[in-house]
């Protein structure tokens, strides 16, 4: 380990919610500060304790002027004098900000949370840029997504500031990819090493469903007792083809509700106002429980609850993911965790970097097939053969994935950054 405590500052747009990002940086900071080191945050949203917190609106992808900045970047070849002007001021802006976080917190170590992977802040990402190369300050550029991974921004007037800063090549920066794929295209594109850390969850400490949530949350959902619940753990956005999720449940032929936890994210409402249409087209019950389901519970002042994302997952029947693309997979270890049965399109990563580890699931290539309906339908029919599989896939997630193996990750990261 390093020879002191370490000051540890994550920065991000978001620190809030269920996201993937948000979920990992909170396992991160867990296990650092079970190490002995503090961690701080900056971020334009944050619901990480008040006082370790820099919260700048200006740092959020869903800033009014980050939003117009972005679609001027992204929906075009060429940009304008006065985009680049914007562009400029808030760079300066943010970079000030940064500074001032970095000197009140007497940082050590910047943890850069996707905000030096994906251009959703293209002024935030070079204002850390430029701040890592002016004070050769320790950074670790933990990368879920890359630019190029994503057909929204192969349209771009912006290619000299993603070249620049996403990822910023720079001496005192190690970057970190949470799969194999992502670390050989970045040594092939910039020429940098990568470190391979996937996302984990404690399977050294199972959860346990002591109360009453489950059932509660399925009451507010309008679930009934008698109805099979599947639960589609993700963000509304287009590349996890939710609307498999709905054909599945509508050929299933079972008393069955589709649950979306998660909000439309950061790629507008056109696709959640799609999967609303087609849902109703083929008379599919899909309930959008974003304002029931977070990351934790919480009780409102208005009386009414909130109930956690474990509470979700300990509610339903059968989990489904059809994404098409996923840097690692979130919900995947969030439903072996929590120990349902899941169906899954075998996305790229999931073939390459999961699968060979042993794990049992419904899958599918491209389109739901009769056998995937006939498997999930038999989970259903037969919860037995869905816990037999669940319980295989929670001891191989636990011999890869557990906290125990971050931790030792984390300490090697933190003796590369900061010197044993």
């Amino acid at each position: 380990m390093p020879p002191r405590r370490a000051h540890i500052g994550f920065v991000s747009t978001r620190f809030s919610g269920t996201d993937g990002v948000s979920l990992e940086t909170e396992k991160w900071a867990n296990i650092l500060n079970a190490l002995g080191h503090e961690c701080f945050y900056f971020a334009g949203e944050s619901d990480r304790p008040a006082d370790r917190s820099v919260v700048v609106p200006e740092a959020h992808f869903n800033h009014p002027q980050i939003l117009a900045l972005s679609a001027d970047l992204f929906d075009d070849y060429t940009r304008s004098s006065e985009t680049t002007g914007t562009i400029q001021r808030l760079r300066y802006f943010l970079k000030q900000r940064l500074y001032k976080f970095v000197l009140d917190f007497a940082l050590d170590l910047l943890v850069v949370e996707n905000a030096l992977s994906l251009p959703m802040n293209v002024p935030l990402g070079l204002a850390l840029t430029e701040l890592i190369a002016e004070t050769q300050m320790p950074t670790i550029a933990h990368h879920h997504d890359f630019a190029w991974e994503r057909t929204r921004f192969s349209v771009t007037s912006a290619a000299d500031y993603v070249s620049a800063a996403f990822p910023p090549i720079l001496p005192s920066v190690t970057h970190v990819v949470i799969n194999s794929f992502a670390g050989r295209q970045l040594g092939f594109r910039t020429g940098a090493n990568a470190v391979l850390v996937p996302n984990v969850m404690d399977f050294d400490n199972p959860p346990t469903e002591s109360d009453d949530a489950p059932k509660e949350l399925r009451e507010a959902l309008g679930v009934g007792a008698n109805q099979n619940l599947l639960l589609q753990p993700t963000r509304i956005v287009p590349r996890k083809r939710i609307e498999h999720a709905i054909e599945l449940t509508r050929r299933l032929e079972l008393d069955s509700v589709l649950v979306i936890t998660h909000q439309s994210g950061d790629e507008g409402s056109d696709y959640g106002s799609y999967l609303h249409d087609f849902a109703q087209m083929l008379e599919v019950k899909v309930v959008f429980g974003a304002d029931i389901v977070n990351h934790s519970r919480e009780d409102l002042p208005n009386g009414r609850k909130v109930y956690s994302l474990g509470d979700a997952y300990h509610a339903s029947d059968l989990v489904t993911y059809p994404s098409t693309v996923e840097g690692f997979g979130n919900a995947f270890l969030e439903t072996i965790y929590y120990r349902r049965p899941l169906v899954i399109n075998t996305y790229e990563i999931f073939r390459t970097d999961i699968q060979p580890k042993g794990f049992k699931v419904i899958g599918f290539e491209g389109f739901i097939q009769d056998a995937t309906v006939e498997s999930a339908r038999q989970c259903l029919l037969h919860p037995e053969l869905g816990q037999e599989m669940a319980e295989h896939n929670y001891k191989v997630g636990k011999r890869y994935y557990s906290f125990s193996g971050l931790e030792s990750q984390l300490v090697a990261l933190l003796n590369r950054s900061l010197g044993a």
